[in-house]
């Protein structure tokens, strides 16, 4: 070895011994800040590429000429790869350590890929994969997986640059390992580099190199379009080419890791979001204003599932080479290998096969040709075949479950339910039912569905279990067979099987529905599930239930007349004798339960009856024979005998009532005196014999027949109703001593503070129950009067200050907050009905209370103890130097400042929406003004004892103009107070943030001109908030922030050429207290929007909004914008996209009959132009 080789090989191993050293510290946490600068330090040196390849294991690529290589013949440590021979020597023996090395050779190659050869770039790439290659067996497989990973990123980094020769001779090598030439090892490698190579080119799963959206876009189309289906025959050829191994051998071989990552590919290209090979044109936008994620419809189902749609170029791999039936064999020969033996069903091959036949259960699109139905029918047919023997016989494998004799096997019985139901989702009904006939599925759903249902009923648990998930799939299942196709249509036709199968499953559901409500009914655990879930939180599974009913409508109404009947009889039997409890859950669940099956929610419109209910029942002519009419009669009935105080109070419960007046309210909608035509369908023909069943049925219950008698019977029991259960007299009573015990003792002293308040919120809400307002009123006197003495008694007091500090009045924060608080709620409720003159009152107490807050503040304090600034507001108050605000726990600060925003946001309210007699606006008095009165009441004095100058021109000259802003000084005053004390951490509570940028946007939004009369420091306060506001992750408060520059801009611009000055200085720039230039807010904001709209991540909902903040921005800052516009295309290395950006940058204040006028159309027209600029250039601009 010679000197200089010498020197070099012993200056490689002092860095791998330093990089050694280093990862060993942080696993020992040992110095980890100094050994992860250490190892930072490599990633980040200049070219560190031969360092991190000694430290991986000198590896020496000798590329051949030949393409086609003899017998491997090399010594121990070669190793023959396709085009190359690979002589490897191991060098660290940390294995985190060549896990960093590889991690600094992505960084350094991403960095410097412009500085680097097209032979450095192959040569790098070609080492990484040779790398893995050759240590395919290593155990350190996180080691294996980020060499991998590297290799794919420099891969896709040169993809663009590399011809296609380059790019082949790469993949043909991989081609070779995948098809098991090398072993088994290599071959799950090269699957693996695959699945990394597939991640980086999927924009939801690659990894940022710093490099326009464009280039990304382009990897992601040449990968769907060219390499895609490529990959994935390769992956099916070897996961088929050791299937037989692994099914024959009585024990696990190595080729099931080789299939399962195999199967695992397969996954995920199918997973890809494909845009560019499927036929649907408005997938192949690019989403230029966020981080790219896959955008599959998630049904609104309790089993959703994501479609696949690859495009009709798939149709031959997927459709026709075997795929489905292979895996569909597979899954089969593993439950049939292992049938005693749960744990087949958690190994990987059997998780990654169940997912894969979701995905092919998932399959639709223009993968099947419209001109080919039976090639779905067929792909369908296939997946059918192989699911139903997986469930078959129901009652078999639910036995089996139940007992145990296979632990997880109800796993496997749920995906193969998920499984149906997507075909049954993704299928015509009326093709399902043909298709399935052969197969006995109708017989089969139903049994599913009834051996489910008879466990749920056996087992008395409030736990969710199998039978529950079970239950909710195959209800999405029934639900997608049986629901009208769309809004028009009626429900598809059933054939017979399929009428009996619906009829008996719905007897059987209602029957376990029953013995829940029955078994329910004296069970006191609060936690009840059943007892304590709301009408409408049972909403999803009774409209199911409901579905199955109409499907054997003929059938289900005199069933549940039946039932009816039978439990009116048997409450008539019990009634005085025993409990009726249980005949009172049932008639519960019924009501519940015939409610949906008879009528629809409707959704916001007026719900017609349900066209099973109108296509069925044609013999009867009679009204009141009509089945329908028998059931809601019998109901009606059943309700109106709550009218009877006797019946009542022995028979009715407040829980039935409450079902009751539910169903009333729901039949009403749908049968009383409904209106001419409203059972009818323009899309349907009907039979003369229906047509007299319809019209017997929508008469009896119209105006004219029984409609009005019924409508009386509604009205008495919903006025019974509410005269009768105001509430339990054992409880009212005891409600009664516990209020004289609060307003006039002091046991209640010892609840904690928040049970207090909570009970004192109750009390008073519960004054709203008592008839009378005289007694209302009373009551609230009765219950306050203790409070009030002690409060006066105790603010009377000359050394309240030492009093407060005592044990028992130590809580003052909390005491402030509940002020204000109830100053909050008060001006809330009332500022809207108030008088002119008593909204004065009003605005001079919130001034006095933000006086007497700003001075004494309770401690919650300028943290720094300083001054406030006088300029903003000139007051010229020092706030209270008390630490508390600064050891107060945020929460506090938060509820504080929260009431305060509060207060200053319902003062603005009175313009909006004014119910006094002499209203404001009545009197020339806008949101801002307040009669000059105000400023007489006070005898020329400053309004509450202070000189205030909230504006550059004096109150003088407002006053001389007939007003003044006196409710703007409230709220700027308290703006003024709160913004100092409002910090980024206090930001972080939503509510607080919400409520502050919606005051801060609405005083910009309705009085811009307000700005420019502000004087510096109060500007600077302005800036600051909108700029953090612009900045912000919800799209909400960026929204508000640029609704308010668009008012100040728009403001500024119209004020202008009508030569005024607009927003003066603070448009033009200003010099602060400290004399450091300060930049206008339009040239600020300006740069700001356009490195928003160019550069960063936010929803699409807010490009209107920045439009029009936009337009008014670029019309008053035109030489500004010019400037910008100049140098964002100087910037532009590439001549093409240079030109691009020009050209769209011109089109973008140009095209579209763009004008300077700040009206709605030009709004709208900016509005297009702006949208169609940023999808030209975000492109290439934004860089991932």
């Amino acid at each position: 070895m010679q000197g200089g080789e010498h020197n070099d090989f012993a200056r490689l191993q002092s860095i791998m011994h330093t990089i050694e050293l280093a990862c060993s510290s942080i696993q020992m946490h040992v110095n980890p800040s100094g050994a992860e600068a250490t190892i930072l330090s490599l990633s980040q040196s200049p070219q560190p590429y031969q360092a991190c390849k000694f430290i991986l294991g000198v590896v020496e690529v000798v590329e051949l000429m030949t393409i086609v290589l003899g017998p491997a013949t090399f010594e121990l440590g070669q190793f023959n790869f396709g085009f190359w021979v690979i002589f490897a020597v191991e060098n660290s023996q940390v294995p985190y350590a060549r896990f960093q090395a590889a991690a600094a050779i992505r960084d350094a190659a991403l960095r410097e890929w412009g500085i680097l050869t097209s032979e450095d770039k192959r040569s790098m790439i070609s080492f990484c994969l040779c790398f893995v290659m050759q240590h395919a067996s290593s155990p350190d497989g996180y080691v294996q997986s980020k060499v991998s990973s590297v290799a794919a990123q420099l891969l896709k980094r040169g993809w663009l640059e590399f011809q296609a020769a380059e790019k082949e001779a790469f993949l043909s090598q991989i081609k070779q390992a995948i098809a098991g030439s090398h072993g088994v090892d290599v071959q799950f490698t090269g699957i693996n580099f695959l699945e990394s190579l597939v991640s980086e080119f999927s924009p939801s799963t690659s990894t940022a190199m710093g490099l326009p959206r464009e280039f990304h876009e382009q990897c992601r189309k040449s990968m769907e379009l060219d390499y895609l289906k490529t990959f994935y025959s390769w992956a099916q050829q070897a996961a088929f080419g050791v299937t037989d191994r692994i099914v024959q051998s009585p024990s696990e071989v190595p080729e099931v890791k080789v299939c399962t990552a195999a199967l695992r590919l397969m996954l995920q290209i199918l997973n890809w979001d494909f845009r560019y090979s499927s036929s649907d044109i408005g997938k192949k936008n690019i989403d230029v204003f966020s981080a790219d994620a896959r955008a599959d419809t998630a049904y609104s189902r309790r089993s959703e599932c994501l479609v696949v749609q690859p495009g009709p170029s798939w149709q031959e791999l997927l459709l026709s080479s075997g795929n489905v039936h292979w895996v569909l064999n597979i899954y089969g020969a593993l439950r049939h290998k292992f049938p005693l033996k749960g744990y087949w069903i958690d190994c990987p091959i059997a998780v990654s096969a169940r997912k894969l036949i979701v995905q092919f259960c998932s399959l639709t699109g223009s993968i099947f040709p419209a001109d080919n139905e039976l090639m779905q029918e067929h792909h369908l047919v296939q997946l059918l075949t192989g699911v139903i023997q997986w469930v078959h016989p129901p009652d078999a494998v639910a036995r089996e479950i139940e007992c145990g004799k296979s632990e997880r096997l109800h796993i496997a019985l749920l995906f193969s339910l998920r499984q149906l139901d997507l075909v049954a989702l993704l299928m015509l009904a009326t093709l399902f039912w043909v298709i399935c006939s052969p197969f006995g599925t109708i017989t089969l759903l139903s049994g599913l569905m009834s051996e489910v249902v008879k466990v749920l009923m056996a087992t008395e648990t409030d736990e969710e279990t199998w039978s529950w998930v079970a239950r909710d799939i195959l209800l999405d299942t029934w639900a997608a067979l049986l629901a009208p196709i769309d809004h028009s249509s009626r429900n598809p036709p059933l054939p017979l099987e399929s009428l009996s199968a619906a009829a008996n499953l719905f007897a059987l559901i209602v029957e376990s529905e029953l013995k829940a409500a029955s078994a329910s009914a004296f069970d006191d655990d609060d936690g009840n599930d059943y007892l304590q879930a709301s009408i409408f939180g049972m909403d999803e599974r009774l409209s199911s239930y409901g579905l199955l009913a109409r499907a054997s409508i003929e059938y289900s109404i005199p069933f549940l007349t039946k039932l009816f009947m039978e439990r009116f009889a048997q409450l008539h039997q019990v009634r005085g004798i025993s409990d009726p409890t249980s005949i009172l859950e049932e008639l519960y669940s019924l009501l519940l339960i015939t409610g949906h099956v008879l009528a629809e929610e409707g959704e916001g419109e007026l719900p017609l009856v349900p066209e099973a209910i109108q296509m069925h029942f044609a013999s009867s002519t009679e009204g009141d024979k009509h089945p329908v009419v028998v059931l809601s009669s019998s109901i009606l009935h059943f309700a109106e005998q709550s009218c009877d105080p006797e019946i009542r109070v022995s028979t009715f419960s407040p829980r039935l009532m409450e079902a009751i007046i539910w169903f009333l309210s729901r039949w009403s909608r749908t049968y009383l005196m409904p209106s001419e035509g409203s059972g009818t369908s323009a899309s349907s023909y009907v039979p003369e014999p229906l047509q007299h069943s319809r019209k017997a049925l929508f008469d009896y219950f119209g105006e004219h027949s029984q409609g009005k008698f019924i409508l009386n019977i509604i009205t008495r029991v919903s006025m019974t109703a509410l005269i009768s259960y105001p509430g339990e007299k054992d409880l009212q009573d005891s409600w009664r001593d516990l209020a004289n015990n609060f307003a006039n003792g002091k046991t209640l002293f010892s609840l904690g503070t928040p049970h207090q308040r909570s009970l004192a919120r109750t009390l008073a809400i519960s004054a709203s129950g008592l008839r009378s307002s005289d007694a209302s009123n009373q009551y609230v006197r009765d219950l306050m009067h203790h409070m009030t003495a002690y409060l006066v008694d105790l603010s009377g007091k000359h050394d309240l200050k030492k009093v407060s500090q005592q044990p028992e009045t130590i809580l003052v924060p909390a005491v402030v907050y509940l002020l204000l608080k109830f100053v909050v709620q008060w001006v809330d409720g009332q500022i809207i009905y108030l008088e002119a003159h008593e909204t004065v009152a009003l605005i001079d107490f919130c001034m006095s209370l933000l006086r007497v807050y700003s001075l004494h503040n309770i401690g919650k304090d300028y943290p720094d103890s300083k001054v406030v600034p006088s300029g903003y507001l000139d007051f010229k108050v020092t706030l209270s130097r008390s630490s508390t605000l600064v050891n107060e726990a945020k929460t506090e600060k938060y509820k504080d400042l929260r009431a305060l925003v509060q207060l200053l946001t319902n003062l603005c309210s009175k313009d909006l929406v004014d119910f006094s007699t002499d209203s404001v606006e009545s009197q020339g008095i806008s949101i801002g003004q307040v009669n000059v009165q105000l400023y007489a009441v006070h005898q020329g004095r400053s309004i509450v004892g202070y000189e205030y100058n909230v504006y550059e021109n004096s109150h003088d000259d407002v006053a001389q103009e007939g007003y003044m802003f006196f409710d703007l000084q409230v709220v700027y005053f308290g703006l003024h107070i709160i913004t100092p004390l409002i910090s980024f951490d206090l930001l972080k509570f939503p509510k607080l943030c919400h409520d502050y940028f919606s005051l801060i946007s609405h005083m910009l939004e309705v009085y811009p001109e307000m700005v420019a009369q502000l004087n510096s420091e109060a500007f600077v306060h302005i800036l600051g908030t909108l700029d953090f506001g612009l900045r912000h992750q919800d799209s909400e408060v960026v929204d508000k922030c640029l609704r308010a520059l668009k008012a100040l801009a728009s403001h500024h611009h119209k004020e202008t050429i009508s030569g005024k000055v607009g927003l003066g200085s603070h448009a033009n720039g200003f010099r602060d207290s400290d004399g450091k230039f300060q930049e206008g807010i339009l040239s600020r904001f300006l740069p700001s929007l356009l490195q928003l709209l160019l550069f960063e991540d936010y929803s699409t909902d807010l490009v209107s909004s920045a439009a029009d903040a936009l337009l008014p921005l670029i019309l008053c800052e035109q030489v500004l914008y010019q400037r910008l516009c100049n140098e964002l295309i100087e910037k532009q290395a590439d001549p093409t996209l240079k030109t691009r950006l020009a050209n769209a940058l011109h089109n973008l204040t140009s095209t579209n009959q763009l004008s300077t006028a700040l009206d709605r159309i030009n709004y709208q027209r900016f509005r297009k132009n702006l949208l169609n600029f940023l999808v030209e250039v975000r492109g290439f601009l934004r860089t991932v």
